[in-house]
């Protein structure tokens, strides 16, 4: 782990001084004190600076992008990684060229891959976190396209008043479809089965 050794006429000046020169808050170091200020003979002769070292604790999601470079590497891609911080959950998007084989049918290669990030990157932190892992704007992508979908069948259930169950589903591609069609008044979603075969049925609203 990076140490860092800085002083001040202070603890608190040592420690202020040393964040700023790595540019990070106090949570992210372990701070151990290595000599206390001394105002000397007459405030003058043998004063000393307090001395503390910072040690620079591991982040998360640099753990995790790490973890993701040595994955494409072993898999001789070239990748890129970009970090969005969000709300509630840090996304992570990589892009580049053949990422296919990241993505798996159906993303279902990706959900993976998140799931091991996420091990990953909550064994390197403190609190908790949520990362969202995407490549090539796939989940964007597959959102519309399971957007489409639930209108497509939501039509053929009011056309016919039958009952239509869909291919099974992870539970986030389940709740896009329940949400796109919550506000239908005339059909209504309710999931069915169990994982990994759990699937949604669209039924008439009588």
């Amino acid at each position: 782990m990076k140490k860092l050794l800085a002083s001040g006429k202070t603890i608190e000046d040592a420690v202020r001084n040393g964040l700023a020169q790595l540019g990070i808050q106090e949570d992210r170091v372990n701070i151990k004190v290595l000599e206390q200020p001394s105002k000397g003979l007459f405030g003058l002769i043998g004063a000393r600076d307090a001395k503390v070292e910072l040690e620079l604790l591991p982040d998360g999601v640099e753990e995790a992008i790490h973890f993701l470079q040595e994955i494409a590497g072993a898999m001789e891609l070239a990748v890129s990684v970009e970090r969005v911080d969000e709300n509630d959950a840090v996304r992570i998007n990589i892009t580049g060229s053949d990422l296919g084989i990241l993505i798996g049918r159906r993303g279902q290669t990706l959900d993976s891959l998140q799931y091991l990030v996420n091990i990953v990157a909550n064994r390197h932190s403190n609190h908790r976190l949520r990362i969202v892992l995407d490549a090539e704007q796939f989940r964007e992508r597959r959102r519309q396209t399971l957007e489409a979908l639930s209108d497509r069948m939501a039509m053929k259930v009011i056309r016919t008043r039958k009952e239509v169950m869909l291919e099974p589903m992870t539970s986030q591609e389940r709740k896009i479809i329940h949400a796109r069609l919550q506000n239908n008044p005339r059909v209504k979603t309710f999931s069915q089965g169990d994982e990994p075969n759990r699937r949604i049925v669209i039924g008439f609203k009588d």
